[in-house]
């Protein structure tokens, strides 16, 4: 039987691997251990954090929906709750939309969110 010679396989192997450790400083960037550590870390953390980008969003909707909401006298709760009853079914990515852009809307909103 031939033998088998790996050194092409892993150059390919080791090869790709750089090019995708492309843009990290020092050794991550040009050596195959630290490189490869780097790449599993930021694999885990791109995956960790696409589960907090929702998070961090949904907070950022409700910080804006209750600003804008005591601009109009009323706080998030009431607002929220009020909706609720009035049985609107807004959620908040887009009453924080409204919130930003189109102010007399959103005080229609909270109007109706308050005699509810």
């Amino acid at each position: 039987m031939a033998r088998v010679k790996r050194g092409v396989t892993a150059h390919k192997r080791h090869k790709r691997l750089l090019d995708a450790a492309e843009g990290r400083k020092g050794t991550k960037s040009r050596l195959i251990k630290p490189a490869r550590e780097a790449l599993l870390h930021a694999l885990a953390y791109a995956t960790r954090d696409r589960k907090q980008r929702k998070r961090q969003m949904r907070q950022l909707w409700i910080v804006r929906i209750n600003a804008a909401a005591r601009q109009h006298d009323i706080t998030y709760g009431q607002l929220v709750n009020g909706l609720k009853k009035a049985d609107v079914q807004l959620d908040r990515k887009i009453l924080a939309d409204l919130a930003v852009r189109d102010d007399a809307t959103f005080g229609a909103i909270a109007e109706l969110a308050k005699g509810a």
